[in-house]
């Protein structure tokens, strides 16, 4: 039995250090890697790369709106066209950095408000695996389980995987607990860690109001972001191992 552990990462510059890069590339196994739009610039995306090839971790592009002033977690409705050269000009700009530090880029996780919107609204999902198949249709999606988006991504041709959330509560109906709600955000790394380990051998999470929820997913991911990021990652990752279950990238 085994999971994958991914974060989201890159996503530091200068005026804005979200999250500790170094230290979580010694813990997960996929690492989501941003493409400049919502986060990052240039060099810090480059040394972050570096640093996933150093340590032996897969590496994704995490493209988003084009929204630094808000993180990318403000949602958004861009024509077609916008939104398909958007994601496609992240996508290309990751492969080329990725490129020359010797880095394979195997598969795209849309970020923040795009990842949410593209669960439910099958229109931005279809431009958006229209944009992964155009730069290369090798690429994995990764998506939210169960999403419509994973279901537009796969009728487009695409390889997909499903991911669940270590750090992030469920509503009842399997999806995420908006960031805007009290409690959206989980930052208890034992009772998480556990949460996990059920996840992984039951097919089961904790929904906000006590309920279990049905989920399959091939990856699971804690925000690079979010306080306590690396403890959380660690606790998790050490949970699932001393459980007997091995921790390795779903692209392999």
């Amino acid at each position: 039995m085994s999971i994958d552990l991914n974060s989201d990462l890159g996503e530091n510059t200068p005026d804005r250090h979200v999250a500790d890069d170094e230290a979580m590339l010694g813990i997960v196994t996929s690492a989501n890697v941003a493409c400049g739009f919502h986060a990052g610039d240039p060099a810090g995306i480059r040394r972050t790369l570096e640093q996933a090839r150093d340590h032996g971790v897969v590496v994704g592009a995490h493209p988003g709106y084009r929204d630094y002033a808000n993180f990318g977690r403000v949602a958004m409705d861009p024509d077609d066209a916008t939104l398909q050269a958007d994601v496609e000009y992240q996508i290309g700009a990751l492969l080329g950095l990725a490129a020359s530090v010797g880095v394979t880029v195997t598969y795209v996780k849309p970020h923040g408000a795009l990842y949410n919107t593209i669960a439910e609204d099958s229109r931005q999902a279809r431009v958006v695996a229209a944009a992964i198949r155009a730069i290369d249709p090798g690429l994995v999606y990764l998506g939210l389980a169960g999403s419509t988006g994973l279901g537009v991504a796969e009728r487009a041709g695409l390889t997909t995987a499903a991911e669940a959330f270590a750090d992030r509560a469920y509503l009842p109906d399997g999806s995420l607990m908006p960031r805007t709600q009290e409690r959206s955000v989980l930052h208890d790394p034992e009772a998480v860690a556990a949460r996990m380990v059920r996840f992984v051998r039951e097919g089961v999470i904790t929904s906000a109001d006590g309920t279990d929820v049905r989920v399959s997913a091939d990856s699971v991911c804690v925000h690079g972001d979010s306080a306590g990021a690396v403890a959380m990652a660690r606790a998790v990752r050490d949970a699932l191992e001393s459980d007997g279950i091995a921790l390795q990238s779903f692209t392999g």
